[in-house]
């Protein structure tokens, strides 16, 4: 079974559970995004938190739990680039992006932020006038570039 189809069956089984993404990461005590990650195939499934997940998620198979388990093949679908959403976080990192990189430069040195221990988590908030915000916390470990010696 390919990789979409497997992603079909982990979708309709969180679906079928009734539960959210908040409230799985809430119960499960990681991030939302990750746990969103976790049926999409993007992010490894630990075996900590599946004991927990199968009791959530009663849907959950054990063919399902197994491609979880894998060790993800992290890529995705090129249209989703084109996904209304998607294209304005890449734009908003297309004209943000030298500004952040000045301030990150200024404030840690010569260096990036690690993708891999990184935590995203999306909040819905209440603006100044009381309209729906999207909040995006990105937490990343910040990683120095090193002076390549012998």
């Amino acid at each position: 079974m390919d990789k979409r189809a497997i992603v079909e069956r982990l979708l309709a089984a969180k679906e079928a559970s009734g539960k959210t993404y908040d409230e799985l990461a809430e119960a499960l005590q990681l991030c939302n995004v990750y746990v969103a990650q976790l049926f999409r195939l993007q992010a490894q499934l630990k075996p900590e938190t599946e004991k927990k997940l199968v009791q959530l998620v009663p849907g959950l198979t054990e063919d399902l739990l197994k491609a979880m388990r894998a060790c993800p093949v992290r890529s995705y679908d090129p249209a989703i680039l084109q996904e209304p959403h998607v294209y304005r976080m890449t734009e908003v990192c297309a004209h943000y992006g030298a500004a952040i990189l000045d301030i990150i430069h200024e404030q840690f040195g010569d260096g990036i932020m690690s993708a891999i221990d990184f935590k995203i988590t999306i909040e819905k908030i209440k603006g100044a006038q009381g309209e729906d915000r999207v909040l995006m916390t990105w937490n990343g470990k910040f990683l120095p570039h090193i002076e390549q010696t012998k």
